[in-house]
């Protein structure tokens, strides 16, 4: 399989590297840590604040460490199919999909966003993909190593990648351009902005309303400008970001995903397409498609702390018995709800609502009940709504 770009992995002893935004964000009076190889800003104003802004106006994120790749060629339907367990063949032009990267025995090795693009966007790629930052390396390894030669996959490193959120941010988006009033939620297309052409897509990782926006790099800071001279826009950094996603239920790779589970375990079921688990085909499908008959040993499940102390990643999860059954994978407190809340892996047994469980935390004992996710509605613009 051929890229037109060396991908290489990041070592870890690289020093972090600026995005197109560094300074973008430096002025604004950011604090910046390193965050899968670069530098990003955690917070402006503070997470409670920007937590709250996003919720009630639009928040503008910069997500720019991710990885935005094509792919064209012969087949490349077919060759995507077997990495991952999404209908890619029935994806029309200008939808996208929620998918995952499977390794061969069905675990996870990236949460994705794949789309079918369209009208010449992109040089006329057949297909979109985002993936996570800290995995897009790995990703284009195991992708280089998979896929056919006929299938060509292109980096676009050249690309920035803003996200827009909030219930706001459709009316933000709409004063710079008019079009995107018509995206409805999973939806994307090709829009031109002072004569500098995006890829928009209308979904977020926020449970709200929201955009994401693929503009070349040298275009970002223009158009950053220009969002953020909207009153309902702020810049929002990755705490809020972290915080937002938890409360919408929403997982986060490396945390609540990885290569030791597989999308039944994680509750993403959703993202195996019925054509897909009547045929199977893809990578690790006979061990998903036994857990979907039988069920998994563990399930993904949200959690209720009792009192306002959070729990965090790594407290255990015990049974009557005091025996570490499972693990939490986030937590802190969700401003929107209140409440402290978490992530955990828990045994199916114990998956049902309203569970009453224990958990650990640095031999300090709290009590939790498992609860439906999201913690909070999505706020997603549908057909009809």
């Amino acid at each position: 399989m051929s890229g037109t770009h060396d991908v290489t992995p990041i070592e870890e002893d690289l020093p972090l590297q600026p995005l197109p935004l560094d300074a973008w964000h430096r002025d604004r009076g950011a604090r910046m840590v390193g965050f899968a190889g670069y530098h990003m800003p955690i917070q402006y104003e503070g997470i409670m604040a920007e937590h709250g802004w996003t919720r009630e106006h639009a928040g503008l994120f910069d997500v720019s460490h991710m990885g935005q790749l094509t792919f064209t060629g012969d087949g490349v339907d077919a060759a995507l199919e077997h990495l991952l367990p999404s209908d890619i063949r029935g994806l029309k032009p200008f939808r996208q999909r929620y998918s995952m990267l499977l390794d061969d025995e069905g675990g996870i090795l990236d949460d994705l966003m794949v789309s079918r693009l369209g009208d010449g966007a992109f040089d006329g790629a057949d297909i979109y993909m985002v993936v996570n930052g800290a995995t897009k390396y790995d990703d284009i390894g195991w992708m280089i190593e998979h896929l056919p030669d006929e299938v060509t996959m292109n980096h676009m490193d050249e690309q920035a990648l803003l996200a827009l959120q909030g219930p706001e941010a459709g009316a933000a988006l709409a004063s710079l351009i008019p079009e995107t009033a018509d995206l409805l939620f999973m939806q994307s297309g090709l829009f031109t902005w002072r004569g500098v052409s995006l890829w928009i897509s209308r979904s977020g990782y926020t449970g709200e309303d929201g955009f994401e926006i693929s503009v070349p790099g040298e275009a970002v800071a223009l158009l950053a400008d220009a969002l953020i001279e909207q009153p309902e826009v702020k810049p929002i950094g990755l705490g809020a970001r972290d915080s937002l996603r938890l409360e919408a239920g929403l997982p986060l790779y490396g945390h609540d995903l990885d290569p030791d589970t597989t999308p039944v375990a994680a509750d993403l079921g959703f993202a195996l397409s019925k054509r897909r688990r009547e045929e199977g085909g893809f990578a690790g499908a006979e061990r998903i498609l036994a857990e979907r008959e039988s069920g998994a040993i563990q399930k993904r499940v949200g959690l209720i702390i009792d009192g306002r102390q959070p729990v965090r990643e790594g407290a255990d999860v015990l049974d009557a018995e005091g025996s570490m059954v499972g693990r939490v994978t986030s937590g802190g407190f969700a401003p929107s709800v209140g409440k402290p809340i978490a992530m955990a892996y828990v045994p199916t047994a114990m998956a049902e609502p309203g569970t009453q469980i224990t958990v650990s935390q640095r031999g300090k004992v709290h009590h939790a009940t498992v609860t439906a996710m999201p913690f909070i509605p999505h706020r997603y613009v549908r057909a009809g709504a």
